[in-house]
């Protein structure tokens, strides 16, 4: 019998996330999720988006590019940086979440381990929660998204942003331990009430991983399907693709985030975060008629 090119077989998910007024269907297309980071230090902007105004700007520019999701963070969570108070980390991100909830249609997810954070930014408008920490941070973060009933995006991390890549991080089989990390982090959100078909998980590209970490875990994207839950990976302009670049600059990393972005749409990623929103649009459009045989 003649091969079809793949070695693997992976799990197609057809979840359907349905809550509030919002709709994903993962069966019929890749979803957009679009970075937008308050902070002074992220690795991939600098400050831009710091200023309050520029920040709504960009929030409506993605919307209008084809975002399915906007992620606000106020918190950088780089290698090595520092934590942020509660106090100013609200301070960055509610006020941009009020002035843009009424008017995007897109859903507004809180990029947040912190559950205060949460809470204040769901009752501001956000309507879903993307904990780095997989729920592990904070002990009344899984309580918050159990009492909002919203969907929470699970991912692994080992160490914290601030040691995690201090030392080179050691898996004794990765796909496996990370695996295991995130069933943990699902029977934890269950317990707390969160309903199994609201929980996405995601692998943490760059949070406790080595170069070849990263590209273990693209390669091997299809595995986490198995987990039955939608997947969601965010290699945008990340360090290991300036590394294959030259030693790229996180500015331009875009042809490389592209070809990341389309490999792990072809294994099995659902949700794709990106700092590009319109041209990596495009990318997902391609990767799904490629991966359905198909247009739309």
């Amino acid at each position: 019998m003649a091969s079809s090119g793949f070695d693997f077989i992976f799990r197609e998910i057809v979840l359907k996330l349905t809550w509030s007024n919002f709709s994903l269907d993962f069966s019929k297309r890749t979803y957009i999720m679009g970075i937008l980071n308050v902070t002074p230090d992220s690795f991939s902007e600098g400050g831009t988006y710091f200023d309050k105004s520029l920040a709504i700007k960009r929030a409506y520019e993605m919307a209008g590019e084809g975002a399915d999701i906007i992620d606000i963070g106020g918190e950088s969570t780089r290698p090595g940086s520092e934590p942020v108070s509660l106090e100013e980390e609200l301070r960055r991100t509610i006020p941009v979440i009020e002035a843009i909830a009424k008017d995007i249609k897109a859903p507004i997810s809180i990029d947040t381990y912190k559950s205060d954070v949460a809470k204040k930014a769901l009752d501001a408008g956000a309507s879903m929660v993307n904990d780095i920490s997989g729920l592990r941070f904070d002990p009344d973060m899984p309580k918050v998204v159990s009492q909002y009933k919203v969907p929470v995006v699970i991912m692994h991390i080992k160490g914290n942003p601030k040691t995690m890549q201090q030392k080179e991080p050691v898996y004794e089989a990765l796909i496996p331990e990370i695996m295991d990390y995130l069933r943990m982090s699902i029977r934890l959100a269950v317990k707390f009430g969160i309903d199994e078909d609201k929980i996405i998980i995601d692998p943490g590209i760059g949070f406790g991983k080595t170069f070849d970490h990263n590209l273990e875990i693209i390669k091997n994207l299809h595995e986490f399907t198995l987990l039955e839950k939608p997947v969601m990976i965010g290699p945008s302009r990340k360090a290991f693709l300036g590394k294959i670049l030259n030693d790229a600059p996180a500015s331009e990393r875009l042809e490389g985030t592209a070809a990341a972005v389309a490999i792990s749409i072809l294994n099995g990623a659902n949700i794709i975060r990106v700092h590009d929103v319109k041209e990596m649009k495009k990318v997902a459009l391609v990767a799904d008629a490629v991966k359905k045989g198909k247009v739309k």
